[in-house]
């Protein structure tokens, strides 16, 4: 299998959990900074994958499979018995897609005004919107080590990557004791320490 990721950005997460699983793979970076977007070896991405964005995993029959939480899902299947996420039609399953819906929907794409030119207003709006949704996040951790309880999911992996863009928009999650302490404690697994190597974010 092969990952095409841009550093930091949201392919981080299956990134992660590919180390997690245990599974035999190898990256490719895309430069979403140019128009095209190309891979390291000078392949225009929109031939990989048509919707141009990051991540996308081409599978051995060379499938290509995008959308993180399809993909992190796709992954965590293959190694059931690593524990990633719960098994299919269980409950536990649908609270896995809850959170990583809620992820997707309200703190991924809420950032997108603080990557971006913008007014202080513009983006202190957005700020004050995303840590609206951080409570909800905060409350939940305040009482489980991982947003499913005490064991790691793919859940764990998107949110640690989403969560991990405040540094890079010069913000603080002081104010969240909770998300503090999960960050710290997921930035210390050795699968998260080994995407950031990959991804040379380390520092």
């Amino acid at each position: 299998m092969k990952l095409y990721y841009s550093p930091g950005a949201c392919s981080l997460s299956p990134h992660i959990v590919l180390h997690a699983a245990g599974l035999p793979f190898s990256v490719e970076k895309v430069n979403l900074r140019v128009q095209p977007h190309v891979t390291a070896s000078g392949v225009e991405f929109r031939s990989i994958n048509p919707k141009n964005y990051v991540p996308a995993l081409q599978l051995e029959d060379g499938t290509v499979l995008s959308e993180g939480v399809a993909i992190v899902q796709y992954l965590a299947d293959l190694v059931p018995e690593r524990k990633l996420a719960p098994a299919n039609g269980t409950l536990a399953r649908y609270r896995l897609q809850e959170w990583l819906n809620y992820i997707a929907t309200e703190v991924h794409k809420s950032f997108s005004p603080l990557f971006y030119p913008g007014s202080d207003e513009v983006k202190n709006a957005a700020w004050d919107k995303l840590t609206a949704r951080f409570a909800i996040v905060e409350a939940q951790l305040a009482s489980s080590r991982y947003l499913l309880g005490e064991d790691f999911s793919v859940a764990d992996a998107y949110l640690f990557t989403c969560l991990n863009w405040a540094n890079m928009v010069h913000r603080s999650l002081d104010d969240f004791p909770a998300i503090s302490a999960f960050m710290a404690r997921v930035q210390a697994l050795p699968a998260v320490q080994a995407a950031l190597q990959d991804e040379g974010l380390l520092r």
